[in-house]
């Protein structure tokens, strides 16, 4: 009986073995991250990181679809929901996706929102007015799929201000940007940035730690990069030997998600 016990021991030491072997650790990462757009392409975006099993970071903001809904309603939430059941990642891109202006006296930002009752207005904010609506997105989140978001944002453009950074510090929530390389280029003309140009142009450059910016949607580009440049992007980095990590295991975020449940 000893050594039976011990044979199966054995067994079960070389099968977790094995298992590691099949499943090395993420030790090359890069970080594909993906803020909402007009929705268009999110169900093949979707598909796209089933099939290639890697997890990603999306930044939430509730903009206009081709649906004619907006992103973060109720046709929205049930693809939400599956998307923190697979284990990904999520962020702020402020709720109406609203742009920094300018830096004004006193800590103050003057903002435009690019959807909601105030598109297009410019509008003069304190550091709270900002807070709250960072905080909108998370609300909104939690209220369609029950998970809590991590106190991290993308400003919508990248971009920043001393005034806009303390702000968001203020409330707790730190700014992701993304790498030179990681600006996969799907915000761009497509005639004069074709996908086969923006895909080689990354699978050179790409490098381990880079964090990469793509879009579920834009609606100003005519040859959508997603899905055509995404799986040969994620195939191709793969093949270098790099893989895919979420901003939960980025050092410079994961102190981030340390006070919320896993969103699974």
């Amino acid at each position: 009986m000893r050594r039976a016990s011990e044979w199966w021991a054995l067994l079960a030491l070389a099968l977790s073995a094995g298992a590691a072997l099949a499943a090395p650790a993420c030790d090359k990462p890069v970080y594909l991250t993906f803020d909402t757009g007009h929705m268009g392409v999110a169900p093949l975006v979707a598909e796209v990181l089933q099939r290639q099993q890697i997890e990603a970071t999306f930044f939430l903001a509730n903009e206009r679809t081709q649906d004619g809904g907006s992103s973060l309603d109720e046709r929205w939430a049930p693809w939400w929901k599956a998307r923190v059941a697979e284990g990904h990642a999520f962020g702020s891109h402020t709720f109406d996706h609203v742009v920094w202006q300018a830096d004004r006296p006193g800590g103050r930002l003057a903002v435009k929102p690019g959807f909601g009752s105030q598109a297009g207005r410019l509008l003069d904010w304190s550091a709270a007015d900002y807070c709250a609506e960072l905080q909108r997105s998370a609300t909104r989140f939690t209220a369609i799929t029950g998970a809590t978001m991590a106190p991290l944002f993308r400003a919508p453009g990248g971009k920043t201000s001393p005034n806009l950074l303390a702000a968001a510090r203020s409330c707790g929530y730190t700014h992701v940007g993304w790498a030179p390389a990681g600006f996969l280029g799907d915000e761009l003309a497509s005639d004069r940035h074709p996908n086969a140009r923006l895909l080689a142009q990354a699978l050179k450059t790409v490098k381990a730690g880079d964090i990469l910016l793509a879009h579920l949607g834009i609606w100003s580009r005519q040859d959508p990069w997603a899905p055509t440049v995404l799986e040969p992007l994620i195939a191709g980095l793969k093949a270098r030997g790099l893989c895919f990590a979420t901003l939960r295991e980025h050092p410079d975020y994961r102190a981030a998600f340390a006070a919320i449940p896993l969103a699974r």
